[in-house]
């Protein structure tokens, strides 16, 4: 048979198809990839397609054959299996510091990686359109820069916004950039993923401290010719523990607390703190445990949502802290009745 101009490119084609058609629930015989090919304007015989096959075999394709009336193929084992990628598309759908229209454009992508059968299975589990999502579109790009900085061991400076009531506004709700639009300049270190938000952790240098920004309030982000500070402080730094006692990534003063907790609140305490936690019996119904903690409203909020169950023991300001937002939420209330 005289070669066509596409002949050269039917091995890609035939992986292209094997790929892109075929899984183990849905297989083809030799004429109908001979069908698909014809439709690439590619001419072939039944003794070349073996021949090809085992080509592509020999270079790493995972190509299955099963007999039902005639000899059927399709690519078994691929890079990502489906439950791998349908636990991918989940994490996209729950991020919020992902954009709803990326979202869906890095799930398309991800329905590229198994055949267009099970591509399907992927798209049905989109939900998208009824998570909260960040609007800054720019975060898909921030992650990137910022991970670039810190591998260049450069400061970065940027506009940190926040949303702020303004009813002089047609949508009543604006973005602001804080300290009158003045210039942050961090030295970064780590990135966090946090409570479905990502996290800038770095060393600001006129404060003397680390602290912690939302990537998705970060806006015009560059890259300084100042060489990072606060190496020292990140030599040891366990970014881990750091995201477990920051609840929600509230600022505040970490410091140790000693807690009375029920029995039954356990798996409360490992899902929040690891199971490395360390625990010490206090009765037949409670133990003790002691955490590393930044004391902020939300740490207090967490406390309140688990009741009785469980009690701060020491230090006495975090208890004090904690009696006196109580009473204060309670005279609050109080005063509106």
């Amino acid at each position: 048979m005289p070669k066509s101009s596409m002949q050269k490119q039917k091995l890609l084609y035939l992986q292209k198809i094997l790929l892109e058609k075929t899984d183990e629930d849905h297989a083809l015989t030799l004429t109908e990839i001979k069908d698909l090919l014809a439709m690439n304007n590619i001419k072939t015989e039944r003794k070349s397609l073996y021949d090809d096959l085992e080509v592509l075999q020999n270079f790493g394709l995972d190509i299955c054959r099963i007999r039902t009336n005639t000899m059927r193929y399709f690519v078994g084992n691929r890079d990502f299996e489906l439950p791998e990628l349908k636990l991918l598309v989940d994490a996209i759908q729950s991020s919020k510091f992902i954009t709803h229209s990326k979202s869906l454009k890095l799930i398309e992508k991800l329905e590229h990686l198994v055949s267009e059968n099970q591509g399907k299975q992927l798209s049905r589990q989109v939900y998208v359109t009824n998570r909260v999502k960040t609007l800054n579109e720019q975060i898909y790009y921030n992650v990137d820069f910022l991970h670039n900085a810190i591998s260049q061991n450069k400061k970065v400076s940027f506009k940190y916004t926040e949303w702020r009531v303004n009813f002089g506004s047609p949508r009543k709700i604006v973005r602001t950039e804080r300290r009158g639009g003045k210039d942050y300049v961090i030295s970064p270190w780590a990135l966090c993923w946090d409570d479905e938000n990502y996290y800038l952790v770095g060393f600001d240098s006129e404060a003397g401290k680390i602290k912690h920004y939302r990537v998705d309030k970060m806006e015009k982000i560059r890259l300084t010719d100042e060489k990072r500070d606060g190496s020292e402080l990140f030599e040891e730094f366990n970014l881990a523990r750091y995201a477990k006692s920051v609840f929600s990534m509230f600022g505040g003063e970490e410091c140790s607390v000693k807690l009375s907790v029920d029995n039954k609140l356990v798996g409360v305490i490992i899902d929040r703190f690891g199971t490395d936690t360390f625990i010490v019996k206090e009765s037949d119904e409670r133990f003790n445990v002691t955490v590393r903690v930044v004391l902020s409203s939300q740490f207090y909020a967490w406390l309140f949502g688990l009741g009785k169950g469980v009690r701060i023991l020491t230090p006495k300001r975090a208890v004090d802290e904690f009696k006196n937002k109580i009473e204060e939420l309670s005279a609050y209330y109080h005063d509106k009745i």
